[in-house]
């Protein structure tokens, strides 16, 4: 746990990751969608001139730099994307993208990526099947397309991470998304769980006892050399440690997954990954909004001030509100847990559900004692 206490005193001067909603504009509908995003980019959005102001304060915090990661919307919408990537790069600052899988997204750009030095792809893909992905993204053909896309990343040698949504649908097709991923060659899976935020609507949603039989299976998952990361369900984390703790998890939802997981991939081929990266909303993490406006996650609709009148430094180290995040000042089960420096619950469904993101998370089962 060195490395972990490493990480935790890093976090309170700088972020690991900074996202950067470049814009609304995006081609999709998806129901999910955080960003509420639209067809036409909206007024206020940061120019170019500005966007490199933001990549400046980014390299601001110091060695070793956040690693950049450019959102939207579908940052493709941006005719200035490569231009940004490169004044970026000139300050050694790493840029992640995360674009939309649409028409803009073809084997070419995929190759100028490479070529410009972007660090990874995220491509979303929400169900093992076309009719659950297709049903979430609100366009037809667009599972064939994440496909492809994924193939191509791996074919050229971009680094690809696949994000995967749990909602109702999916959540059962979850081993079915691990096999697919095994056989495209995918070594990265960032699994969301949604918050009512956005598009995102309740009845999308999974339980309490759904969310941890997912996360536990996801434990699974880490057994034959994927890397898991998850966003929106921290205690990820301390799933993982009760496992490598020896408990025996055997909630029928989580029994039923590991089966079909087995069946598709075989034995675990090593044991439980030992990693533990303890970011959370605000802690690690910061999130930028098309016009400047900083909130601690993209999930998280708490306004911190503006980098058009502010450092982002001077926001993410000096906020009252974050520095009660990093100090651990929550309420309910999670302020007295004690897991809560690896952990601290997820901020953004706190607030979505309390409007207090200091409040306890409602999707977490674990009864500290």
């Amino acid at each position: 746990m060195r490395n972990v206490q490493e990480l935790i005193r890093r976090f309170h001067e700088a972020p690991l990751l900074v996202f950067w909603e470049s814009t609304k504009a995006c081609p999709l509908a998806c129901k999910h969608c955080r960003a509420d995003a639209i067809l036409k980019p909206l007024p206020g959005e940061l120019t170019t001139q500005e966007g490199k102001r933001l990549i400046e304060q980014v390299a601001q915090f110091g060695d070793p730099k956040p690693l950049l990661i450019i959102t939207g919307g579908d940052p493709l919408m941006r005719a200035d994307l490569f231009e940004l990537v490169d004044y970026a790069n000139s300050l050694s600052v790493p840029v992640s993208l995360a674009p939309a899988v649409s028409p803009n997204l073809t084997p070419e750009v995929m190759k100028e990526m490479k070529q410009a030095g972007v660090k990874s792809v995220s491509i979303s893909l929400d169900g093992a099947f076309p009719e659950t992905h297709d049903e979430l993204r609100g366009v037809p053909g667009s599972y064939k397309e994440t496909v492809t896309a994924i193939k191509t990343a791996v074919e050229i040698g971009l680094p690809v991470q696949v994000n995967t949504v749990v909602w109702k649908k999916s959540l059962g097709e979850l081993p079915d998304v691990a096999y697919l991923l095994k056989n495209l060659g995918v070594k990265i899976w960032e699994v969301f769980f949604l918050i009512v935020t956005g598009r995102a609507r309740e009845e999308l949603d999974i339980t309490p006892e759904e969310y941890e039989a997912a996360v536990q299976f996801l434990v699974d998952v880490s057994t034959y050399g994927f890397q898991v990361r998850t966003v929106e369900a921290p205690f990820y984390r301390r799933a993982k440690l009760e496992r490598m703790e020896g408990r025996v998890y055997d909630h029928p939802l989580h029994l039923q997954l590991v089966d079909r997981l087995r069946k598709l991939l075989g034995p675990p081929t090593r044991g439980v990954d030992p990693t533990i990266v303890p970011t959370r909303d605000g802690f690690g993490i910061i999130f930028v909004a098309y016009d400047g406006t900083v909130h601690p996650s993209g999930f998280l609709p708490y306004p911190l001030g503006n980098v058009r009148r502010q450092s982002l430094v001077e926001i993410y180290r000096n906020h009252p509100l974050l520095q009660k995040m990093r100090r651990g000042e929550f309420g309910g089960r999670c302020g007295v847990c004690r897991y809560k420096d690896i952990c601290g619950g997820s901020r953004a469904r706190a607030f979505a559900y309390y409007k207090d993101p200091l409040a306890e998370d409602p999707a977490c089962i674990y009864k500290p004692t």
